[in-house]
């Protein structure tokens, strides 16, 4: 296991001259010893760039890469002593699943009692021990990946274990008894992981902190809480939770705040640059006010659902939408009802220039 120091930037052209040439902005990141990681964001955001970096499989064109202080830039991945679990299985389909798992034991001359326990100690952590005399060509798709995550883990000597999107071609409902699965092993193994995907669900239930990414930057790292009730960036609110933060462009003077042309009073102990900023927060902690009032803003009701476990009730107000989850015993509002909302209060987030302010 080792802790991993990236001070890099990447792009794959030559000479970048503005932030759309560059995969990878310039960043500075360490990744514990023997923690649990994430990187989160949608597709060409540079989380995989960034983990064929720290594996070695693609060299940054500045900066370097270190484990445990150790410079590893120019090393190969098996010189880096990591582990990588792709998209789809990379196993043999005429090795039996014990033979599979023990495989990367073998190339490094385990002894073969060692191997034998080992590969039982993985097996028994996937619950493949009845499968292990099978050959992998008569396996599921979902079974050959679980092989592929057993020969990653299997190792208990690896600098880091990797996984470019481990779970896309595992049927939804055994996603979840994957990624509890992952968690039990980090824990029982204390191994350094670093896993890329684009769910917010895998992120946030799989690593202890989740790196989120846009446009070749790590806007963000932090816990599942820090990145729900503290977004750093406005992207960070709009892309966790299931609906996004809520937006909302307000003035700010003294003591004061202009939300859409209504004065509302700011909270109290929150300090504030005065001038234009940005109003964010959640569905959860948007409410509905019996009337208007204090930290209230107007607005129409246009569609309610309910999805089972709460109402979602989208609003309008202005040429602004926003988004409130209610409680599944409360009593929503009817369509097109005038309603008010309190959209100021303890949390509350503001931000200037899409950067968190307080």
């Amino acid at each position: 296991m080792a802790a991993i120091d990236l001070d890099l930037a990447h792009a794959y052209k030559a000479n970048p001259q503005t932030d759309a040439d560059y995969a990878l902005l310039p960043l500075k990141m360490q990744f514990r010893d023997g923690g649990a990681y994430a990187l989160l964001g949608p597709s060409g955001c540079g989380k995989t760039t960034m983990l064929n970096i720290i594996s070695g499989l693609v060299a940054p064109s500045q900066g370097t890469v270190r484990y445990d202080g150790r410079d590893v830039t120019n090393l190969s991945p098996q010189q880096r002593n990591i582990a990588q679990v792709f998209q789809f299985p990379v196993i043999y389909d005429t090795m039996t699943v014990a033979e599979n798992l023990a495989f990367p034991l073998k190339n490094r001359k385990v002894p073969a009692d060692q191997i034998q326990v080992r590969v039982g100690q993985i097996a028994e952590m996937l619950e493949m021990s009845h499968q292990l005399d099978m050959r992998a060509a008569g396996l599921s798709a979902d079974q050959k990946q679980k092989i592929s995550l057993g020969r990653g883990l299997v190792r208990p000597d690896v600098s880091a274990v990797l996984f470019d999107e481990p779970l896309t071609v595992i049927d939804p409902h055994l996603k979840w008894q994957l990624r509890r699965k992952l968690k039990q092993i980090h824990h029982e193994l204390k191994l350094t992981l670093i896993y890329v995907t684009h769910d917010q669900v895998e992120a946030l239930t799989f690593a202890d902190e989740v790196v989120v990414m846009t446009r070749g930057r790590a806007v963000q790292v932090g816990s599942a809480e820090a990145l729900f009730e503290k977004p750093a960036h406005t992207f960070v609110g709009h892309f966790i939770g299931s609906p996004g933060m809520n937006f909302l462009p307000i003035q700010a003077k003294g003591s004061g705040l202009n939300v859409l042309g209504r004065h509302i009073d700011a909270p109290a102990g929150v300090q504030l640059p005065e001038g234009e900023l940005k109003l964010g927060i959640r569905p959860e902690y948007l409410s509905l006010a019996d009337a208007a009032g204090g930290g209230t803003v107007p607005a129409r009701v246009d569609r309610v659902q309910d999805i089972g476990t709460y109402f979602l009730v989208t609003c309008s107000t202005g040429a602004h939408t926003l988004k409130v989850r209610l409680a599944p015993e409360a009593r929503p509002p009817a369509l097109g009802s005038d309603v008010h909302l309190r959209v100021v209060g303890e949390h509350s987030c503001y931000y200037k220039n899409e950067e968190w302010v307080a």
